[in-house]
């Protein structure tokens, strides 16, 4: 009988295996007609939905090209972070419309003068300014959007690719030969000269300096010389004329990128506070070139007011002065010894920073500024070629500058855990195809092409 036991098993386990299947199947079942209810609920929802466009959040739409200056991105260097343990962070300003960081200056100027009535728009009026080059694009970009003209004075040994963008933007430019800042006929004096002439009366007015938290000892104000086809009695307030009539009457305006207040107030109002964000409040050091001296002086100031702790050290190309005044205190390179210069003005291949003379906004820099750094031409070579290679960053000569600087300042202070070093990479390599990214021109003027350069650094 045990065989009748085994077979009532059997029959159990059957029943139980059937009885499995048909739930799961069940299940599947249900789900299925659960999900066919749902697409189908779905779907005519959305038929019932009238069509309209996308719609943007407001904050997304900005007001022409002045709204896409500042805000720019903090990029990660990998390469040069990976070697030496630490964070270096490049402030991206060659994103900015005009290509360089000073679009923050070019526009904070403007800002001002209009809001202090030097400048009204649409009226003929044209802005004059001595540059070598960025600035003047970055001018000739935001007086287009504003309804300014453009005249731009500039060295004739800067590279052809600065002058041709101007001329695209429709600007007035005119090339001379570099001299010193005592000559009547240096680029910077010349565009003083022309905003002086461009009209009937010359009125000298001072552009007060925005209001802003900073020390009272570095307040002062820049000289701007308006030149208006008013009389001065009109400018001054000292006529019967009505004053809606004045401020159509076109005039000169000499912007004074050196002397004027508002390049340091374009970095401490903006660049400084967006650094401080982007890093969560997280500085040890902040690494910059001096040309005009704004960009260091305002990004510099601000970062020490939100911590005193934060290093500013300053990056100087050969031929440059502002190396020694830091370290020595006294205004000169042995580079600029007289037979011994390959140019006219100071003897690098790097545009943009260095310069021998100390001007208004660089002096806000002097009292903040804990260390300084000396750049070789073919160190600041290496370094583009070594970040093309390793980081598929294009970036101009002071860029270069500035982060072998930060390699340097990394090493100095023995860093290798994590610190996090700031610098500005100024612009793109795309203003620099004749000279400094052009190989024959720089084995012409004896400056070697050595990646293993900024490896030595590195290994050091």
């Amino acid at each position: 009988m045990s065989w009748l036991g085994n077979l009532q098993d059997l029959t159990g386990s059957r029943q139980i295996i059937f009885g499995l299947i048909i739930g799961v199947s069940l299940s599947f079942s249900s789900a299925s007609l659960l999900q066919l209810y749902r697409n189908r609920k779905r779907d005519e929802d959305f038929s019932n939905i009238s069509q309209r466009p996308i719609e943007l959040r407001s904050d997304e739409i900005v007001n022409g090209v002045p709204g896409l200056i500042g805000n720019t991105p903090l990029v990660r260097i990998n390469s040069l972070s990976d070697a030496l343990g630490v964070e270096i962070l490049g402030k991206a300003e060659f994103v900015n419309p005009g290509g360089s960081v000073k679009d923050r200056v070019a526009v904070r100027m403007i800002d001002d003068a209009e809001s202090q009535g030097l400048l009204h728009p649409h009226t003929g009026s044209r802005i004059f300014e001595g540059t070598v080059g960025s600035t003047g694009i970055s001018i000739a970009t935001i007086a287009r959007a504003r309804g300014y003209e453009t005249a731009i004075i500039m060295p004739d040994d800067v590279a052809d690719e600065k002058a041709k963008a101007l001329l695209a933007l429709g600007a007035q430019i005119e090339k001379v030969r570099p001299a010193s800042i005592v000559d009547k006929k240096q680029f910077v004096n010349l565009a003083k000269q022309y905003a002086l002439e461009y009209g009937r009366s010359d009125v000298v007015l001072s552009l007060e300096a925005s209001t802003a938290t900073v020390d009272s000892s570095l307040s002062s104000s820049s000289a701007i010389v308006v030149r208006s086809a008013a009389t001065e009695a009109e400018v001054m307030g000292r006529d019967a004329s009505p004053n809606d009539e004045l401020q159509t009457k076109p005039r000169g305006f000499f912007a004074d990128q050196f002397e004027n207040r508002s390049n340091f107030q374009a970095h401490y109002d903006g660049t400084g506070p967006e650094i401080w964000r982007q890093t969560n409040g997280k500085v040890n050091a902040f690494v910059s070139g001096a040309g005009t001296g704004g960009t260091i002086a305002g990004i510099g100031k601000f970062l020490k007011d939100m911590d005193e702790n934060v290093l500013v050290a300053m990056s100087d190309p050969e031929g440059s002065g502002l190396y020694n005044k830091i370290k020595y205190g006294v205004m000169y390179d042995n580079k600029e010894k007289e037979g011994t210069k390959r140019r006219h003005q100071v003897d690098t291949v790097v545009e943009g920073i260095g310069i021998n003379r100390l001007t208004a906004n660089f002096e806000l820099a002097l009292p903040i500024i804990d260390e300084a750094f000396r750049i070789t031409d073919a160190e600041a070579v290496s370094m583009s070629r070594y970040l093309v290679l390793n980081d598929g960053l294009f970036l101009g000569s002071s860029s270069a500058c500035n982060l072998l600087a930060c390699v340097k300042l990394a090493k100095k202070m023995g860093w290798c855990s994590g610190e996090k070093i700031v610098t500005i990479l100024c612009d793109s390599g795309n203003r620099h195809y004749s000279k400094f990214w052009n190989d024959d021109y720089l084995h012409k003027a004896g400056i070697p092409i050595d990646t293993t350069i900024v490896q030595d650094v590195l290994r050091a």
